[in-house]
């Protein structure tokens, strides 16, 4: 994704660590779907999405560790 860091070898060094980039509509749907994610497993919390000129929409990175599973 233009103007978004590398993945980073960390964030992907064991299995159950996941890089989750995101293509919304508008930055109420990609917050909702990050939601989802953090109920459900030690996530990352993301305050701003990110526009790329010329392109729809909105996009947002988040990394997410499922070996934690949290209480739903």
């Amino acid at each position: 994704m233009p103007g978004v860091e590398a993945i980073n070898e960390v964030h992907v060094s064991e299995p159950g660590l996941v890089v989750v980039d995101v293509a919304a509509a508008d930055d109420e749907t990609a917050f909702a779907f990050q939601a989802v994610l953090t109920g459900m497993w030690a996530a990352t919390s993301v305050e701003r999405t990110t526009r790329v000129p010329g392109q729809p929409g909105v996009r947002l990175r988040c990394y997410l560790d499922m070996r934690q599973r949290l209480n739903t």
